[in-house]
């Protein structure tokens, strides 16, 4: 099991509160809200992303939750102080996968005394949500995805086919043929040794999270997204090494190469010392298999899967998506971006490029992402 339902916040905005309730589906989450001085009848629910965690919202719960919403940011099935779930690589995949992730949101608005709510997730979080608004649009009532576009269901023009394993095995193999040889990160995540080598990292948990973060965000100046053309090696070899990493290296060297230099960390004011510090001692005490399972149902086929059994094809409730202009996850995928606002979300209500951001772009720019989604929910009738 997970180590820890004890974890010290570093001093949160005021009018958050960290606690845990049992949401009927196996776990005690932990969650951050916001507006719960008073019964608040509309919930905004905050779905993480990797390697995240419920406090990765703490700058803009509360200008949702002075807006007269109950906002609400678990950590969520594999992360942080939520407990229940179990860490062990050989452990049950199915309690990952996306069918039970929503059981567990449906379970936790029950235990808070909300019928439905309106969602939103960032990164990992986003298809999530997603899958949240696929399945359930009368409980997950408007939607908006963050960082990872949802293209829907599947489509032979669009997102790689996981579960075809010869389709994936000659993109490996072609990956693995350039030069330098190179793998796709989110085939890494699924190997045994990827949590072993991330917590037992030669730099550290603290200096890897900090050259994590800093890779992917708008400080790393090379971060220029383009859309790619197909899935194909030399089109993926575009993306930058923490996407399609060297064949030979783990994620910690892979990014070890960009480790931000001191003055750089001091005008990180998006990321402080102290706020990493609290990643770092999560995850230290944590691990990072629970989030890494996630990956494993992705590459694995199963969450394909889980989109065929759905009856509905297409979001069909309120929706909008937000992204930082120099983030690559939004091209990662070619076709998704495209394929997203072109037929997967039939009530799409904007798609918003915010600046001076990257991956990271409810930490990095707060206020922009708290105002995009304050005007977008208080238009839903």
């Amino acid at each position: 099991m997970n180590h820890t339902n004890d974890l010290m916040y570093p001093q949160l905005p005021g009018g958050i509160r960290h606690r845990n309730v049992d949401n009927g589906n196996g776990l005690k989450v932990n969650f951050l809200e916001a507006g719960f001085d008073e019964k608040k009848e509309s919930c905004l629910l905050l779905l993480h992303g990797f390697p995240e965690l419920a406090y990765s919202w703490r700058k803009v719960m509360m200008p949702l939750a002075n807006q007269g919403y109950h906002v609400v940011a678990p950590d969520l099935r594999g992360y942080g102080a939520t407990t229940g779930w179990n860490n062990d690589y050989d452990g049950d995949l199915e309690n990952f996968n996306t069918a039970n992730l929503l059981q567990d949101n449906i379970g936790l608005l029950h235990a808070l005394g909300h019928k439905e709510c309106f969602v939103a997730g960032h990164d990992f979080g986003s298809p999530v949500a997603a899958y949240c608004a696929l399945a359930r649009p009368d409980i997950f009532r408007a939607v908006a995805l963050m960082s990872a576009p949802f293209a829907g269901l599947p489509q032979e023009t669009s997102l790689p086919i996981f579960d075809k394993e010869s389709t994936n095995q000659n993109i490996h193999n072609e990956l693995a043929s350039l030069s330098p040889s190179r793998k796709h990160y989110q085939w890494y995540y699924s190997t045994r040794k990827a949590n072993e080598e991330m917590v037992n990292c030669k730099q550290g948990i603290h200096d890897f999270l900090r050259a994590y973060y800093h890779h992917k965000s708008a400080d790393w100046k090379k971060n220029i997204p383009h859309p790619l053309n197909a899935w194909t090696a030399a089109e993926l070899a575009k993306l930058p090494t923490y996407y399609v990493m060297h064949l030979d290296q783990s994620m910690p060297e892979t990014v070890a190469k960009e480790m931000p230099s001191a003055e750089e960390i001091e005008k990180c004011d998006w990321l402080t010392d102290s706020e990493l510090s609290f990643y770092a001692k999560t995850y230290q005490s944590t691990g990072f298999q629970g989030g890494l399972q996630h990956y494993r149902n992705s590459t694995s086929g199963n969450f394909i899967k889980e989109l065929l059994n759905l009856k509905n094809s297409t979001i069909d409730v309120p929706s909008t998506f937000i992204a930082g202009k120099n983030d690559w996850g939004i091209h990662q995928k070619p076709g998704a971006f495209e394929d997203m606002r072109k037929q997967a979300l039939t009530d799409m209500r904007g798609c918003h490029l915010v600046d001076d951001a990257g991956h990271w772009v409810q930490q990095e720019q707060p206020q922009a992402v708290a105002t995009i989604l304050i005007e977008f929910l208080n238009n839903i009738d």
